[in-house]
């Protein structure tokens, strides 16, 4: 059975950083898109980060330049690194492992909150 477990969620204050993991463990082959999202309360679930098998990566605009998700291969981990974090970036975050049409597993979440 696949699972994916996320990790690095904590409470930072604004301007800080942090790093969330995101490990697969059980047979997953062939995944198209690895990402992060976030729930904030009261809000919808939004995507925040992408990257493709081939490496190509995209971001939601409110993350971009402060931001970086990639993938490590050998560790079957995808990474998301968070700078410069504010307020607005406290959430729940979530890691999703998709190949098209086949599988769509999502993590349990891991909560990042930013103090002012």
């Amino acid at each position: 059975q696949v699972q994916l477990v996320e990790s690095g969620g904590g409470l930072v204050q604004a301007g800080r950083s942090l790093r969330l993991s995101c490990a697969a463990s059980g047979s997953i082959f062939s995944i198209n898109v690895r990402g992060w999202y976030r729930q904030a309360p009261g809000k919808q679930r939004e995507l925040v980060a992408t990257i493709t098998a081939a490496g190509s990566t995209n971001y939601a605009d409110a993350v971009k330049g402060r931001f970086t998700i990639s993938f490590d291969n050998a560790k079957n981990t995808v990474y998301l690194q968070m700078n410069s974090l504010q307020p607005e970036d406290t959430a729940v975050y979530y890691c999703r492992w998709t190949r098209i049409g086949v599988y769509d597993y999502w993590g349990q979440g891991t909560q990042v909150t930013v103090s002012s």
